[in-house]
């Protein structure tokens, strides 16, 4: 028969919050709407624009519209860019991205670190219906030697949920490539 030790079981139940809160995941939000956000490029001509737009840990957003399509591409502290390409991972579609981003954090010597970002994507696939959008989530993975798209959620029940999932164990995952479903 097997006794626990009083000692050990304190010591259980003392250490499970640490080892908890080490190994916590927890979400983070930033605005991509236009008030919060600052342009950085406006293309006279074809109404194409860049904003730059405030994120987590040193890290910031450009949302970039360019023929209808918009897109996020990740800046990172130190100044490089990693592009998301919605249009050729997400939809071809014209498309626009929600008003947040979440960026999935984990806390390391009491810095927030980025692991990943999911932010909404609008998209009108149906010429028919132009005012009739598809919900997508998209899920980029932030790694020192990748930043990419790893998921593309579509709306759902428990869309938000298995975004959060996929963004978790992004790490993981392998970049999406071409066009999805098919799509050009």
């Amino acid at each position: 028969m097997f006794v626990r030790s009083p000692l050990i079981t304190i010591f259980t139940f003392l250490a499970l919050p640490v080892l908890a809160y080490a190994t916590s995941t927890d979400s983070l939000y930033s605005n991509l709407s236009a008030d919060y956000c600052k342009t950085i490029e406006v293309e006279q001509e074809t109404g194409d624009s860049v904003q730059r737009c405030p994120g987590v840990a040193g890290h910031s957003l450009l949302v970039q519209d360019y023929d209808a399509r918009q897109s996020v591409t990740i800046l990172t502290p130190d100044g490089q860019q990693h592009p998301l390409r919605y249009p050729s991972v997400i939809t071809a579609a014209f498309s626009t991205v929600g008003k947040k981003a979440e960026w999935r954090v984990k806390r390391k010597d009491g810095k927030v670190v980025p692991i990943a970002l999911i932010v909404r994507v609008y998209a009108h696939e149906n010429p028919a219906s132009p005012s009739e959008k598809t919900s997508y989530l998209a899920v980029a993975k932030i790694m020192a030697e990748k930043i990419c798209v790893t998921k593309r959620v579509k709306a759902g029940a428990r869309a938000n949920e298995e975004a959060r999932r996929a963004a978790d164990a992004s790490v993981t995952q392998a970049c999406l490539g071409g066009p999805p479903n098919g799509e050009t």
